[in-house]
């Protein structure tokens, strides 16, 4: 049976995240929907991450095993035609048949948009963290570099999951400053349910004053996610690209 490999981009705004889920939306549902309605066929829809409720993608990789032998772009047109308009297949190609969208994953890259100045957004209201109040850059990088490693990040881990390995190789997290917006910049091997997300929470209240950058080596020490700070907004967060080389 071929496997197919999509790169996916999508609104999250109106899913409760990718992974299916009884009496809500998912991206995972909608995409499996429409390979049935193009297809006739029964797909299992595998995604190399589950991005929480109201996250964005603009590189979520997928892939699924058919029986329909057709060309790789076929797939990509017949896909985008009944797809909602907040779902696009920007990519089709036929992959080895042990592909494996998650586990041959070898690293993700999120980026966070935080919207920094005085006034509310409009046009970009469901895709930024708008925060009005000073931000201190300097320390909020300063408390970024200090997680940059291969560590235990239990203690930016959302809620309880079958999860048994904490150990992530966070292997850059930057914060980059576009005219109004604050870009945060993470990528590693592998992420933890919500953990970007803290890990945004907490540099921003060292930008806030309220924690010292040097902190978040305790907190790291911790290994309990009382002692990290609030979780960041889902709908500033978008998966930017996986990577399996």
């Amino acid at each position: 049976m071929p496997t197919v490999k999509l790169v996916l981009e999508y609104d999250g705004t109106c899913y409760a995240g990718w992974q299916r889920q009884p009496d809500h939306p998912t991206i995972q549902e909608a995409v499996e929907r429409a390979i049935h309605q193009v297809s006739q066929g029964v797909a299992s829809v595998i995604g190399a991450g589950r991005t929480d409720a109201g996250v964005h993608a603009l590189g979520q990789v997928a892939s699924f095993r058919t029986e329909r032998d057709w060309p790789a772009s076929s797939w990509m047109r017949a896909l985008n035609a009944v797809l909602p308009k907040d779902i696009a297949v920007r990519s089709t190609t036929l992959a080895d048949p042990s592909f494996h969208a998650q586990h041959d994953a070898r690293g993700k890259l999120y980026t966070y948009r935080i919207l920094h100045r005085p006034t509310r957004p409009t046009v970009d209201r469901a895709f930024v963290w708008h925060i009005y109040r000073p931000l201190d850059e300097a320390a909020m990088q300063q408390a970024a570099t200090s997680l940059i490693g291969s560590q235990d990040f239990s203690s930016f881990e959302g809620s309880l999951t079958a999860n048994e390995n904490p150990i992530c190789h966070l292997q850059r997290l930057t914060i980059i400053r576009h005219d109004d917006e604050l870009i945060v910049e993470a990528y590693a091997d592998r992420f933890l349910k919500h953990m970007v997300r803290a890990i945004v929470g907490t540099v921003v209240e060292v930008g806030l004053g309220r924690r010292t950058p040097g902190s978040l080596t305790e907190v790291l020490r911790a290994r309990n996610r009382s002692a990290a700070g609030l979780t960041a907004p889902a709908h500033g967060l978008c998966l930017m690209r996986v990577d399996y080389e």
